[in-house]
């Protein structure tokens, strides 16, 4: 028998409606705050940020693919990284039917990673997916848009993610979970390292991330970026189950890579 409460249509319908009221709120503030998004001002970008892409080399400006409008997903997918992160993964798996959307309201989209670009491509093909994805390599984008901090950083505290800056990672060293030891009890953080075939240190130097771009007479300018659970609105399978019965109704990490499912 359940245990949720249990009632007539009548009174669902009178506790639906009073819902209703609270969702209309939450959508006309979210209608507001996405204008004071849109009325922050504008950061010219002077740095000549060069990328390798499907077509080749490209500038930053080359991105917009002849657009006004830039949308970059940072994509955790280090050099050192096996496979793509889980969760910038299953986020990725919404991008394919969104982008012809994006691209004909002069919108350009691209995701942005740091691994070779051989890698995003071979990954890309794996997961079926055919949005646009570009490798900064070893230049200054990440480390600029704070989705990638190094050694010394991550040691001394030096890192600034999400607006606020993170303790010392003293506690974070090369731990690692055994192969074919991935169970859903063990560390959030280093079953994730597992999946991209990589440590707990080395994994979280990567970060999530969205930033915006607008071009103007010929200047790229950045508008917005927001990271960690920032992201949570673009994650669309979490939109789908914050209206299903029993919710994200998690415990521990349960997602995987599109291919993965049923091999653990």
């Amino acid at each position: 028998m359940t245990m949720h409460r249990v009632g007539t249509r009548e009174q669902w319908l009178a506790a639906r409606l009073e819902l209703l009221l609270k969702e209309k709120e939450l959508t006309r503030r979210s209608d507001a705050i996405a204008q004071q998004r849109q009325a922050l001002p504008w950061v010219r970008i002077d740095k000549e940020y060069r990328f390798e892409t499907d077509n080749g080399s490209a500038l930053l400006i080359d991105l917009f693919k002849g657009r006004s409008q830039l949308l970059v997903y940072h994509f955790m997918f280090g050099p050192e990284y096996r496979a793509g992160c889980p969760s910038c993964s299953a986020i990725a798996d919404g991008f394919n039917g969104t982008v012809v959307h994006l691209e004909n309201h002069d919108v350009a989209f691209t995701a942005v990673s740091r691994a070779p670009l051989v890698k995003l491509q071979a990954f890309k093909q794996r997961m079926g997916w055919s949005f646009d994805w570009a490798s900064s390599s070893a230049g200054d984008f990440n480390g600029d848009f704070s989705v990638w901090f190094t050694e010394d950083q991550q040691r001394e505290g030096d890192i600034v993610y999400n607006y606020r800056r993170e303790p010392p990672a003293a506690a974070i060293t090369a731990e690692t979970v055994p192969e074919g030891q991935l169970r859903e009890s063990q560390a959030p953080v280093a079953l994730m390292a597992l999946m991209t075939g990589t440590d707990v240190a080395t994994y979280t130097r990567d970060r999530p991330g969205l930033s915006a771009f607008v071009l103007e007479d010929g200047c790229v300018y950045h508008t917005y970026s927001s990271y960690s659970r920032g992201v949570d609105s673009i994650w669309a399978m979490y939109q789908w189950l914050d209206r299903a019965p029993r919710g994200r109704n998690e415990h521990g990490i349960w997602w995987r890579l599109n291919d993965e499912y049923g091999q653990r």
